[in-house]
């Protein structure tokens, strides 16, 4: 039972840390009662499988994790209006069996190669975890440690040195600190150990938030220019509203919208993501004749020097297989089609420019490893409403000029705000404000739609860019450089945020180097498992010998 109250403690830690509900300056000790729990079990349990014990622990705490802060995925619907018990289900048991397959692979490691050797893996294995969480087809970065303190932006200001993987690294660090001066002060009682451990801890967490309150009080970069921007949020219910009504009403409605809240001159007009066309999907290779984007280049006729941003459903089609992407699905007898969750920038006069969104949901927008995957779950993609195929994706990022001054936007579209290094791409491509296009009402009011608005204060705060969000029903944002809320909306509001967005040139840091602790902490990984590898060799030569 010891062991199975820490483990419900460090659940309970990770779980009360979390953005939008939660305190976040658990976390720093959060991980320390599992890591006790793994030390007893190895040392002083006499368990027959002790490596199943701490499996099954473990597993326990990460899915106490994942169903306090990801529950709200249960929202989600089916089109029958049933809940979607597989939109929380596989996310929360998956997950939790991913981060207990690290958390064994450090319990193997430290009994190998010692206690201090161990502590040294489980940084390292966390971290590449993280990292290789952010890349890969089931990505689901969600819980990576470093969003923890995005309620918090005043003291997470060198993120735009070290992004939220740098965070995860310094909660990483002070969980492992803390483990080490637990069981120091176990092993001896020396007081003097404790108060000299314990206050190398408290510096370590002091020293980054002072460093951070001194930026944040310092910010005086000059804005480039500035550019009028309005968000408009439809308030359209993806499941009664969204894909029912006709394209034609809902292009109406949302120009009227803007129309009625254009005061004075207005750069932008941003609509959320997937605002068009409704049911269907608008063809590429006739944008220019699209009757839907016509009419919203006659209204910007209207509106002189004006650009419309908004996110659409697109398609391309193909008339033979040579050549086909892995994501084109055959409509008929020498008819392929490939669908993409797209954002595009019109401007009257000019052709349409197309961005497709490059991290696509697992289960909703990609079938994941689907060679490998389908054959064993069948067709287990989501449907709540829209595609139900694998979409297709951009390579690249974009920045979408703007001809009448100087605007460079970022057309980031929902899931993809919550990528950091992702994110400093669309910089790298001359974006000088970010746009995000999003649909926040799948989940209902939960804490779904607050926490993906509060990760985006710390891509804020990377690149240095004030960043525009526009929700169809969650909460468009306007959020400063440092990763402040300027001003926002209510959630269901049908209504629109007028914001002066200042736009910024320089490159942060993290926006030129990126992830540089994951990239450090996997070459660590493969020294530390070169190490293993080389003395588990050398024994076994001994023991020959």
């Amino acid at each position: 039972m010891k062991y199975v109250l820490l483990t419900l403690i460090s659940a309970m830690l990770l779980s009360i840390s979390w953005p939008t509900y939660g305190v976040p300056f658990f976390i720093f000790f959060a991980l320390v009662p599992l890591l006790m729990m793994e030390h007893g079990v190895s040392k002083f349990s006499d368990y027959n499988r002790k490596s199943w014990v701490v499996f099954g622990l473990s597993y326990l705490c990460f899915v106490i994790w994942n169903v306090v802060t990801t529950g709200w995925l249960y929202g989600s619907k089916n089109p029958d209006g049933s809940h979607s018990l597989m939109a929380v289900v596989f996310p929360v048991l998956v997950n939790s069996f991913l981060y207990s397959l690290v958390f064994q692979c450090y319990h193997w490691y430290k009994n190998a190669q010692g206690t201090y050797w161990g502590l040294g893996f489980f940084i390292a294995i966390w971290m590449s975890f993280e990292k290789f969480h952010l890349n890969w087809e089931l990505t689901w970065p969600w819980l990576n440690l470093g969003n923890v303190f995005s309620e918090y932006p005043k003291l997470v200001q060198w993120y735009d040195t070290l992004g939220a993987t740098g965070g995860s690294f310094w909660i990483l660090v002070i969980n492992v600190l803390l483990f080490y001066t637990v069981r120091t002060w176990e092993a001896g009682r020396k007081r003097k150990d404790l108060i000299r451990n314990s206050s190398i801890v408290a510096g370590l967490i002091a020293l980054p938030m002072i460093i951070s309150i001194i930026k944040y009080s310092s910010f005086n970069e000059k804005p480039v220019g500035q550019v009028n921007v309005l968000m408009l949020q439809p308030d359209l219910d993806p499941y009664a509203e969204k894909y029912s009504k006709d394209s034609l009403t809902i292009l109406n409605d949302l120009l009227t919208l803007a129309d009625q809240n254009a005061k004075g001159k207005i750069d932008y007009f941003i609509a959320p993501e997937t605002a068009l066309p409704g049911r269907g999907s608008i063809s590429e290779t006739a944008f220019e004749k699209s009757f839907l984007l016509n009419n919203v280049k006659n209204f910007l006729a209207k509106h002189p020097n004006s650009v419309f941003e908004t996110g659409i459903s697109s398609h391309r089609f193909y008339l033979n297989s040579n050549n086909l992407p892995k994501e084109a699905y055959q409509l008929n007898q020498g008819l392929w089609v490939e669908s993409f969750n797209s954002a595009i920038q019109v401007i009257p006069n000019q052709k349409v420019e197309v961005y497709h969104k490059g991290k696509l949901v697992p289960g909703v927008e990609i079938f994941p490893y689907m060679n490998y995957l389908k054959p064993i779950l069948g067709d287990a993609m989501l449907n709540l409403g829209g595609t139900v195929a694998s979409l297709g994706t951009d390579k690249e990022r974009v920045a979408f000029s703007n001809p009448y001054n100087k605007g460079k936007y970022a057309p980031i579209i929902c899931y993809e705000s919550i990528y950091g290094e992702f994110t400093t791409d669309y910089v790298k491509k001359g974006a000088n404000f970010l746009g995000i296009m999003t649909n926040d009402s799948w989940w209902g009011v939960t804490e779904g739609h607050k926490q993906l608005l509060s990760y985006a204060k710390l891509r804020a705060i990377e690149t240095r860019r004030e960043i525009a969000r526009a929700a169809n029903s969650g909460i468009s944002a306007h959020i400063n450089a440092k990763g402040e809320v300027v001003e926002d909306t209510f959630y269901g509001d049908k209504t629109t945020l007028f914001a002066k967005i200042n736009l910024y040139d320089k490159m942060t840091f993290y926006t030129r180097a990126g992830d540089l602790l994951s990239r450090f902490s996997i070459f660590a990984l493969g020294f530390l498992l070169f190490y293993f590898l080389i003395k588990r060799f050398q024994n076994r030569k001994q023991v020959k010998v």
